[in-house]
């Protein structure tokens, strides 16, 4: 495909320019704020725009490649002249017959959208934000797949400097196999950009979990180069400027490595920074997610911002001419998660600063139509998995586990990602009578319709039927359960007949197998079926209500039997174990419905219990072994009634994430005592640690 056109573009990436000067545990060179956590977010919108700076035990932003989340290199180079004197300051590269310095990393500051390092150059420093917007009030905004960086230089000795900035990306952007021939173009309108892509493009095609039909773009005003990488970086080490010129050697993405560059010269600059370098990374697919529709056909669907845009140029213009409104709703943003997280603790908002962008990061929100026809009252929401082996579409009880960050930023999400669920299922080409796992294989939302997709019956039922409550609870929006209340009866009474005694089967925490009689999964099903009697309230089917409120509480006084201990001081992980134990953080969704279902004492209880059940990383997550979860752990932190307890399970997450034990994007699951690293990474169930603001703050 030729990328002469980009209003055909099947997708695309892009690097943009405008002018705009503007200690945690470890022990760094610099100082890392709130802490340094195992990956720093750098460029993170799409399940495939999503590149970290891995960090372990402290690494700068010159110390190392960026990364795709699965730590695949994808390179981004940067390099500062400053009197004629090279530094780099991004990315680890080295150019043949040629020397430059390393900027010293001064300093990292992490917060809800931006991750801003400051590197020393010689007399200068420079200030490196990257921005990955979150725009919870606008979807064309939050559908645009593109994410900052800015560069902003001062003088740090009183005098004046001659100042050069230089920034390139890799071909290896563009795909996750650096076999693969790639192609390019550098195109000047508004804005001067790089177009890259594949020569083959495949659609909704995937290698190494990166899409494999794909672009990147990058632009700016200022002088540019295309070609391999010792050529095009060692040009500006020589000259402090870039030749202008187009390599048109189409080729593998690993032969002589082609880049694609920027360089822009500053002139002098003193103490005063002038207004900052703003460039831009992006992915643009279209379409974006097939979806599965009646009679098994299927839908294309692109992400939302086209409705505004007939091109990937124009949108990456408008997003770029955005940068200073972009950062001040970013700012207030920050501001406002600070506040709210803080209200809990400090070491809370650490954790919940690193959150959002990882769990927004893995979501979509997609449009049904074609440009001139775009349909935007059909709005969808997907989300993928993202872990090895799990890279399911809108699993429901990945939904679930992400929930409170969805309320919380915006609860009209909640209607968005759960209706390609209920959709799907109300057409009938589901054969079982519970909820299905999910839709398929990123970005195939294609169902299961031969019923083989993993089996979860009462997690899923009792996750679709909380989250809806949840959703109608917090809009008022009866949509959904007007809609689908056949299907929400459906699964109801599969939870009446399943609930109280679960069969052997897995719960959301597949990776411990399976388990008959699971204490904390009836709990979900219990409140599953609360949940039904409130939906019936709302919609005035009284006969309902008295029934599903008459077997929650029925149940109720049997589950009590079934799940205490025998010494009456702990609940089982399952019925008749006596000496077993979990986290039993279901209970978070009594007290997010309002249901006030289960007993104070349970709540006691427990608190009561986990006292004592702290490992160096928090409290497992059952007696089968010494893991635990980070989203799980912040739950049942939220229902706990004592802040002892509470500020142990939050501080067991903490000190996991900034231990320095991982180079990996936040896992949710990893050794309590050791802290060794499962290998989930960049999972959006992280959004689960938004559990506390989302209860005190909607």
């Amino acid at each position: 495909m030729a990328l002469h056109s980009l209003s055909n573009l099947l997708p695309v990436f892009l690097l943009v320019s405008s002018v705009l000067f503007t200690r945690s545990a470890l022990a760094l060179d610099w100082v890392a704020t709130p802490f340094s956590p195992p990956a720093v977010p750098i460029a993170v919108r799409s399940p495939y725009l999503s590149t970290w700076l891995p960090q372990g035990k402290g690494t700068a932003l010159n110390g190392a490649w960026a990364t795709f989340w699965n730590a695949k290199i994808t390179a981004w180079t940067g390099f500062i002249r400053v009197d004629n004197t090279s530094y780099s300051f991004l990315g680890d590269a080295v150019v043949a017959n040629h020397t430059f310095n390393s900027a010293n990393q001064t300093s990292v500051n992490i917060t809800t959208t931006q991750s801003i390092f400051v590197m020393s150059a010689g007399s200068v420093d420079v200030t490196v934000t990257f921005l990955s917007p979150i725009e919870p009030d606008d979807l064309v905004k939050q559908s645009m797949p593109f994410s900052y960086m800015s560069l902003s230089v001062a003088s740090t000795d009183g005098q004046s400097h001659s100042i050069q900035l230089y920034t390139d990306i890799s071909g290896e952007w563009v795909s996750g196999n650096n076999s693969d021939v790639v192609v390019w173009n550098t195109t000047s309108s508004d804005i001067l950009y790089h177009g890259i892509g594949l020569e083959n493009q495949t659609l909704y095609g995937e290698i190494n979990d990166q899409a494999q039909c794909k672009s990147s773009l990058q632009a700016d005003n200022l002088t540019y180069q295309t070609g391999e990488d010792i050529v095009v970086r060692g040009q500006f080490l020589d000259y402090g400027k870039l030749a202008n010129t187009k390599d048109t050697n189409y080729r593998s993405i690993s032969s002589d490595w082609p880049v694609f560059a920027f360089s822009w010269d500053l002139g002098s600059v003193d103490n005063i920074a002038a207004s900052p370098i703003v460039t831009a990374v992006g992915l643009v697919r279209d379409p974006a997610i097939l979806y599965i529709v009646e009679n098994n056909a299927t839908q294309s669907r692109s992400l939302y911002f086209w409705s505004n845009y007939s091109s990937a140029a124009d949108a990456l213009t408008t997003f770029l001419g955005d940068y200073s409104g972009a950062l001040s709703r970013a700012n207030m943003l920050d501001a406002q998660v600070k506040a709210d997280a803080s209200a809990i603790s400090d070491t809370y908002a650490d954790i919940v600063a690193l959150s959002l962008r990882q769990a927004m990061g893995a979501t979509e929100i997609t449009i049904s139509g074609s440009s001139g026809s775009w349909n935007t009252s059909d709005i969808k929401m997907f989300v993928k998995g993202v872990a090895p082996a799990l890279y399911d579409v809108n699993t429901a009880d990945v939904i679930y586990s992400m929930w409170p960050t969805l309320m919380y930023l915006n609860p009209d999400y909640g209607k968005y990602i759960l209706e390609p669920l209920l959709a799907y299922q109300a057409t009938g080409q589901y054969p079982h009578n519970y909820s299905v796992h999910d839709l398929g294989t990123y970005p195939m939302a294609v169902g299961h319709n031969n019923g083989q997709d993993t089996n979860m019956p009462v997690e899923e039922c009792g996750n679709m039927l909380i989250t809806t409550l949840s959703h109608y609870q917090i809009t008022g929006d009866s949509s959904l359960i007007t809609a689908y209340h056949s299907l929400l009866t459906q699964w109801t009474e599969y939870l009446i007949k399943n609930a109280l005694y679960p069969a052997l089967q897995l719960s959301s925490d597949s990776f411990s197998g399976a388990l008959a009689n699971q204490t904390n999964l009836a709990v979900k099903g219990i409140i599953g079926i609360k949940a039904m009697a409130e939906i019936s309230t709302a919609l005035s089917n009284t006969t309902a209500v008295s029934s599903d409120q008459s077997t929650a509480a029925n149940y109720l006084p049997q589950w009590e039997s079934l799940a205490y201990s025998d010494a009456c001081n702990h609940l089982t992980l399952n019925y008749g174990n006596s000496s077993s134990w979990g986290l039993t953080y279901n209970l978070y969704a009594d007290k997010l419905l309002g249901l006030d279902l289960f007993p104070q004492s349970v709540y006691d209880l427990q608190t009561s219990w986990y006292t004592n059940k702290n490992e160096t990383y928090g409290v497992p997550l059952d007696t089968r072994y010494t893991w635990t979860k980070s989203d799980w752990s912040i739950w049942t932190a939220a229902f706990v009634t004592d802040t002892s307890v509470r500020d142990a399970l939050i501080e067991g997450v903490k000190n996991y994430a900034s231990s320095g034990l991982s180079s990996v994007p936040f896992s949710d699951y990893y050794d309590a005592s050791s802290g060794d690293t499962y290998s989930f990474k960049a999972r959006p169930v992280v959004g689960g640690h938004l559990a506390f603001v989302s209860l005190w703050f909607m």
